[in-house]
């Protein structure tokens, strides 16, 4: 494994555009997530990552800035049928997100069912291609090892942008060794996203020394100004 970076080998920008700024749990208010969205500005994140129905509410504080605008599909369970997850999809960039994190149907995975899989996540990948990045959720804490593998690499076979690890509201999140297996089971075209437990900076910077280019963040304020604390003249 790579020596975890430290502070001084990565330059602000580059943290913040790591992180997706979560914005999806169920009890958040308009206005919180109208905080959040002004937050993720105020920090120039990559994203935010909003509940299906708040992304208008998000793309107007976030017009004009550098930070997408993203949501979720067949969120959080993943046993949407296709046709519903594609109709997500599609209302949502009419909305203006221009990044998807979709759920694979879990259930599909666990019994073996690896060409329904690759079907269910290439039908978002062509609703999305050209106006909308797709991130797929494996939602680790219920795969083996070998399930995982097989999900990166449908994840890859159906031409989506990332594979990500969890959606944050199963019993465990993004591990190390999860993170290590995932890049290592696709090529270099397919980045990886780390969610679920990436609260601290330090936590940030190893996830980042493995090949992440992207995670979900609820503490995305404490991240950064650490990073800024401990780099300040």
């Amino acid at each position: 494994m790579e020596t975890p970076l430290t502070v001084r080998d990565v330059t602000y920008e580059r943290l913040a555009k790591t992180i997706d700024h979560s914005l999806l749990r169920p009890e958040l208010t308009l206005a919180e997530v109208r905080e959040g969205c002004e937050l993720a500005a105020r920090y120039d994140v990559a994203s935010v990552c909003v509940r299906p129905a708040d992304v208008v509410l998000a793309a107007e504080p976030l017009r004009g800035t550098a930070v997408a605008v993203g949501t979720v599909v067949g969120f959080p369970h993943g046993a949407h049928r296709t046709e519903t997850k594609v109709f997500e999809a599609e209302r949502a960039m009419v909305d203006g997100a221009t990044e998807l994190d979709m759920v694979i149907n879990i259930g599909w995975l666990r019994s073996g069912e690896d060409d329904r899989v690759r079907e269910d996540i290439g039908a978002v990948v062509d609703a999305a291609a050209g106006h909308a990045l797709v991130k797929v959720i494996l939602e680790n804490a219920y795969l083996s090892d070998d399930e995982k593998l097989r999900g990166s690499r449908l994840v890859e076979a159906a031409g989506a942008d990332y594979v990500k690890t969890s959606t944050g509201f199963a019993p465990g999140g993004a591990t190390i060794e999860d993170l290590l297996l995932m890049r290592g089971a696709v090529s270099e075209r397919v980045r990886v996203k780390a969610a679920g437990g990436v609260r601290t900076l330090d936590a940030l910077l190893e996830v980042i020394s493995v090949g992440v280019d992207r995670i979900g963040a609820t503490q995305t304020a404490a991240i950064l100004d650490d990073y800024r604390a401990r780099t300040a003249a």
